[in-house]
């Protein structure tokens, strides 16, 4: 890891130069809403920052923004957006979203859990990582760490955490709530990490499901981890894709083809984008890992659990118990 990554401070680390786009990497933490056409983005909550411990339902952070004018709001359409403009588009609207989200979600996600997704898998249970007493001294990789809460987990089992994330302003959360891990804000397509530096990685709900080509992110992770290391990701089910994302009724017919990989984009009056998210079928995500060098040594698909009558963006008990929401990819380097 470079130096200046240390607890108390966030390490920041642009996009470097590269042969191809740069700066392709956006995170988002675990299970944040979808938004699909017809749907749009909603404006961060301000806040402001004091330096003390607070609960992940406060939106305390550095530099307030101006809520936008509903009159602003972007354009929702399929068209193609390559690496460069996703990256840019996402990172600014987690910078722009991050406090509303926090706010939001917080009470759901915990300061200190790690769910892996909106159906509320908590990895206590999962144990996809590996039994949490086996934890103990790992070094791991959180892609797309948000607030931190899944590192803050995992340093609570005594592993040694870095939480990354592409949103400063998501770090500053961490930031805000504690904790003794380094935070790095950083591309996950160039991670600023020498070749095995870590025995585990883990993203729910980060980098994946937001760029355009998701091999260099795996194989950027592959070259990070060490011989055996195990890298866990969650994405939104690509059967999902197909259904409008709604939480009732209207969610459960299918709207569009499951096969059409377009890309979902929001943008400005001058056609800029400012939010993109990436279809990947179930066959693409399994190509995916292979091409990135991994092992596939399982696929989960949580089933909505009785106990969740919380409903998040089109996550519902009702759809829940119908479609799958999530994927999760367990995945091993040779």
């Amino acid at each position: 890891m470079r130096e200046g990554a240390h607890p108390g401070r966030i390490a920041a680390f642009p996009a470097q130069n590269l042969s191809h786009e740069a700066a392709q990497a956006t995170v988002r933490p675990p299970g944040a809403p979808r938004v699909h056409p017809g749907r749009t983005a909603r404006g961060p909550s301000p806040g402001r920052w004091v330096g003390r411990k607070s609960t992940t339902r406060e939106p305390i952070i550095q530099e307030p923004v101006t809520t936008p004018d509903p009159a602003d709001e972007p354009e929702a359409t399929r068209r193609a957006a390559g690496v460069t403009e996703s990256a840019r588009a996402n990172r600014g609207w987690w910078d722009r979203n991050a406090d509303e989200y926090q706010t939001e979600h917080g009470t759901f996600l915990g300061d200190d859990r790690f769910v892996w997704c909106p159906e509320g898998l908590d990895e206590v249970e999962a144990e996809l990582l590996g039994p949490p007493e086996e934890l103990k001294g790992k070094s791991v990789l959180e892609i797309g760490a948000g607030a931190g809460q899944c590192a803050r987990w995992l340093a609570a089992q005594g592993a040694h955490p870095v939480a990354l994330d592409l949103s400063h302003r998501q770090l500053q959360h961490a930031l805000r709530i504690g904790g003794t891990f380094p935070l790095v804000c950083a591309d996950a397509a160039v991670l600023p990490f020498a070749a095995g530096s870590f025995d585990l990685a883990c993203s729910a709900y980060g980098a994946l499901p937001f760029v355009a080509d998701p091999v260099l992110v795996l194989k950027e992770v592959r070259r990070v981890l060490r011989p055996g290391g195990r890298f866990v990701f969650s994405v939104t089910h690509p059967v999902r894709w197909a259904f409008p994302d709604e939480p009732g009724p209207e969610g459960l017919t299918a709207a569009s083809s499951y096969f059409d990989r377009t890309p979902y984009v929001e943008q400005d009056d001058e056609g800029r984008a400012v939010y993109v998210e990436h279809h990947r079928t179930l066959g693409d995500r399994v190509r995916d890992v292979v091409a990135g060098g991994f092992r596939l040594v399982d696929l989960v698909e949580p089933e909505w659990p009785a106990w969740n009558t919380s409903e998040w963006g089109g996550w519902s008990p009702l759809r829940g118990s119908l479609l799958p929401g999530t994927a999760i990819f367990v995945c091993e380097r040779d």
